[in-house]
């Protein structure tokens, strides 16, 4: 299977000027733009040929014909928060957050809502909780998660012992295939199935010979997969096997194409299935003297059907006592924990709730389970433990170093709860064993844990190590019959592995899967299946040293700030939480304008690309850093919001200083720096001083010169 040839700067502009010909939203091919498309929140990077925002379905289908005619591949993108590297790739991206994030349809009575895939799960519960419903999967990024990378991630979250995955919510899909003709995905049965079949078209194919591959395969389908049910590896041929057997007449290509990672199929409208949102929850907070004594109890708390048990360690614990908005934790947490298990139940019945409370706590007293329970019944309770709990990832990542960074390349792997507690031993012993700190936090009640050990990919030998530790837990959660991608996809990091995974002969009926869509490898390449190997496109080795940079302010306080305001800067590790717009303050110019370079991630990464050159301060001149730097406020918001303390007020400063040592202070900066002289003698001179913002072409004249736009008063 090959994929999309390499292409010259000429057929770059070439494909940049039929795209903008075709295509009514955005498109950029820019080095900048380029480079802030190059990341998401794994340890990738890998530079796309160009980035484009789609209007409507209509520009995707154009944009997917025009990149095949000039041998490019395409890589469709949400919030570009995937762990793993799935949304990072050397093809032409399509960004569906910009503009395809509208709430197409809800229908409370059929308990169903059409969307567009940049629609966030947060926006789709605000929507649906004015009815008393909600959708199921709970991910812990829900307030920039879209529901397109959902799909293509097969999203689960801390709800999913009770609501199951994004699978189980999907009901039909609107899609753009390879070739760029649209498919309308549903269950079928027989007779619509084989009608669909007959046509000569890559739809008809699909319905031809995607049959044909199940029933060839059907013993490795059967005996390759692991037995555990949470799972986002792979193609999900186990589910066409399973409805061919269990529901003889059900066809459906929309819950098949899900997971897979945009590989298969390009989404550009889902119907997905709503539930009804409970009215009440309650919380038990276990508090125990090991991670170990925590997993043990989770076979209680199981027993009292719990919505979610959630597990976080000391070294989490530890780092939230370290940030003053996580304080309110430490003052209601009993002694000094290990651990804690947070165990919510859910429902309409209060008193029903407090009962299970009760069944919890009576019988951890009973086994011996921790040394105290707290209870946290209403929403003023929940509070600071919600904060914490929701915010594992960012605490983590917060406790980088330069490029000593908590990575996510095990975090993902499941097992059955019941096996959990000798599991994470077990884990726990490899990563001593190679001498690798890690936070342990995650799910246990579906036997998922989020271990993120911590990797300076700087160093050779840790990349070495990072390797060998991943091959031993991939044989490890084999032997327990778990899965190594449960919630977080294949994408670079696992895809390697899956041949080892899922047998020769499955793994081959998985590339028989991607060619019958994707004859000629143009979705997203080289994820799920012929990958490179998970140590190819690191993000950290493959950016070259910082070069000596003078700087004014002091980056050395910054954590990581030995390499200077580089480093600073690239402490980012794009989980996004500057993408939210319903709560808090950073970004606010995200917030309005929706644009990757107006968040604090696109910031910061536009500010590495500029502090990489040859010679950083005539980076810091650059236009496209200028653009992106432009509409941030310096409110600081990011400072104390941003889980990293991405400082880009500081960063701005430093960054406006250098430019302006090189390029001399603009005649703007100098008038608005002098601003309170100005207005003394303009409160000397009036009414003379007020006579340019009265005459319009003195008004204009100020407008082209100091860059005042038009419709803003002067005082």
């Amino acid at each position: 299977m090959t994929g999309p040839a390499s292409t010259s700067p000429t057929q770059h502009a070439d494909l940049a000027q039929a795209l903008s010909r075709a295509i009514e939203g955005e498109v950029a091919f820019d080095d900048y733009t380029r480079h802030l498309y190059s990341r998401d929140a794994s340890m990738y990077s890998i530079t796309p040929r160009g980035v484009v925002a789609p209007r409507h379905a209509a520009d995707v289908a154009a944009a997917v014909a025009i990149a095949a005619e000039h041998g490019v591949a395409v890589l469709p993108r949400g919030a570009g928060t995937s762990l793993a590297g799935q949304t990072v790739g050397d093809a032409l991206v399509l960004d569906f957050s910009r503009y395809m994030s509208t709430i197409l349809e809800l229908d409370p009575e059929a308990r169903t809502a059409r969307v567009q895939p940049g629609v966030v799960q947060d926006q789709l519960n605000r929507a649906a909780g004015a009815h008393g419903l909600m959708f199921g999967p709970d991910t812990s990024t829900s307030n920039r998660a879209t529901l397109g990378g959902m799909i293509g991630n097969n999203s689960a979250g801390s709800g999913s012992v009770r609501y199951g995955m994004t699978i189980d919510h999907v009901r039909t899909l609107d899609v753009v295939l390879s070739d760029a003709s649209t498919a309308h995905l549903a269950p079928v049965d027989d007779s619509e199935r084989a009608r669909r079949a007959t046509a000569s078209t890559l739809e008809g194919r699909l319905y031809r010979d995607l049959p044909a591959l199940v029933e060839a395969n059907r013993g490795a389908i059967g005996s390759g997969y692991p037995g555990f049910w949470r799972r986002s590896g792979g193609y999900r041929l186990d589910r066409l096997a399973a409805a061919a057997t269990s529901s003889p007449g059900s066809f459906d290509l929309a819950t098949f194409v899900v997971g897979s990672e945009g590989t298969l199929v390009v989404a550009t409208e889902a119907t997905v299935g709503l539930v009804p949102k409970p009215k009440h929850t309650v919380i038990a907070v276990g508090h125990f003297r090991s991670t170990a004594a925590a997993i043990a109890a989770t076979e209680d708390a199981l027993g009292c059907d719990p919505a979610a048990v959630e597990l976080m360690d000391r070294t989490i614990l530890d780092l939230s006592r370290e940030r003053i908005e996580y304080a309110a934790l430490g003052e209601i947490l009993q002694d000094d924990p290990d651990a804690l298990l947070f165990v919510s139940f859910t429902g309409d019945d209060a008193a029903e709730l407090a009962g299970q409370l009760d069944r919890l706590v009576a019988l951890w007293e009973r086994h011996g389970h921790g040394y105290h329970t707290l209870r946290a019944e209403t929403p003023a309770q929940q509070g600071a433990l919600l904060k914490v709990r929701k915010s594992g990832l960012g605490l983590l990542m917060a406790a980088s170093t330069g490029a000593n960074r908590p990575l996510a390349f095990v975090e993902d792997t499941a097992v059955d709860p019941s096996r959990l507690a000798e599991y994470t031993e077990r884990f726990a012993k490899i990563l001593d064993r190679h001498e690798m700190r890690a936070g342990f936090y995650g799910h246990c009640s579906v036997g998922c844990l989020h271990i993120r050990p911590f990797v300076d990919l700087s160093r050779p030998d840790e990349v070495t190590k990072m390797r060998a530790v991943a091959e031993e837990i991939r044989d490890l959660v084999t032997e327990f019959g778990g899965v190594n991608s449960s919630e977080h996809g294949d994408g670079l990091a696992r895809s390697e592995f899956n041949r080892a995974l899922f047998g020769d002969d499955l793994y081959e009926a998985m590339r028989g899967v991607k060619g019958i869509f994707d004859p000629e490898n143009r979705l997203n390449p080289g994820k799920i299946v012929d990958a490179p190997a998970m140590t190819d496109h690191l993000r950290d080795p493959a950016l070259p040293p910082a070069p000596p940079l003078r700087t004014a302010l002091d980056f050395t306080v910054v954590a990581g700030g030995a390499s200077g305001m580089r480093g600073a800067a690239d402490r980012c590790m794009n989980i996004g939480l500057c993408r939210k717009t319903d709560a808090g303050v950073m970004c606010p110019s995200y917030m309005a304008t929706r644009r990757e370079h107006d968040s604090t991630r696109g910031r910061a990464n536009a500010l590495v690309k500029a502090l990489t050159a040859p010679d950083p301060r005539v980076g810091l001149t650059d236009e496209g850093l200028h653009d992106a730097l432009d509409l941030c406020l310096m409110c600081k918001a990011c400072k104390s919001e941003c889980p990293l303390s991405v400082d880009m007020a500081t960063l701005k400063s430093e960054a406006l200083h250098q430019a302006h040592q090189v390029e001399g202070t603009p005649l703007r900066s100098r008038v608005f720096g002098g601003i309170r002289g100005l207005n003394r003698l303009g409160s000397a001179t009036a009414p003379l001083s007020n006579l340019p913002g009265r005459i319009p072409a003195l008004r204009r004249l100020l407008g082209r010169t100091l860059g005042i736009a038009p419709a803003r008063p002067l005082p």
